[in-house]
């Protein structure tokens, strides 16, 4: 009797895996994935402006490609946004920048008019520019209008709604000047 139960079970999980393999559901999503992979980053990172020596990891989500630019030797960590606006917004990003994982910076926002959907609202779109020699840490957001001067280290998780001068140490939401590179702990 139990050989026969066993036998069952053995047959039901043919029966289960086969029918997995044959489901389409899985197949589909794999082909959303892989499009959005291609629109997200292959086709957008051909229209950069790339310097010399520039590494990005291979998931990072980048949107008008045509308006942004990576100066020689830059560092694009794991899962970073580059959102260009959609018309006029531009990203520019200096020589040897660093961006730690999950940066993410945009220049476009939307307005805030009551009684008009958010999602409804003009955007607004101002260029960010990323001075040479900047680090920004893991999961650091650069918003609209940001100029960070060269030299400049933002701290993990910082949220920088305001311009940087250079060589400034930055911290916080939203991001404040702490420090400055050179001076004594």
């Amino acid at each position: 009797m139990s050989a026969s139960v066993g036998g069952n079970a053995a047959v039901a999980r043919r029966i289960n895996a086969l029918k997995s393999v044959l489901d389409p559901r899985p197949y589909a999503h794999l082909f959303r994935i892989l499009h959005f992979y291609s629109y997200s980053h292959t086709r957008q990172k051909a229209r950069l402006a790339l310097g010399r020596g520039v590494r990005m990891a291979p998931n990072v989500s980048i949107r008008n490609g045509e308006r942004i630019s990576i100066g020689d030797h830059a560092h694009i960590g794991e899962r970073c946004y580059l959102w260009a606006g959609n018309d006029t917004g531009r990203i520019d990003i200096g020589e040897y920048a660093l961006f730690g994982p999950e940066v993410f910076i945009t220049a476009s926002d939307y307005q805030i008019a009551p009684d008009v959907p958010v999602m409804h609202q003009p955007k607004r779109e101002r260029d960010v520019r990323i001075g040479r020699d900047v680090w920004l840490g893991a999961r650091a957001v650069v918003t609209a209008g940001v100029e960070i001067g060269d030299g400049c280290i933002v701290g993990a998780g910082s949220v920088v709604t305001q311009s940087l001068p250079p060589d400034s140490i930055a911290v916080g939401a939203p991001a404040r000047v702490v420090g400055k590179r050179g001076e004594k702990e």
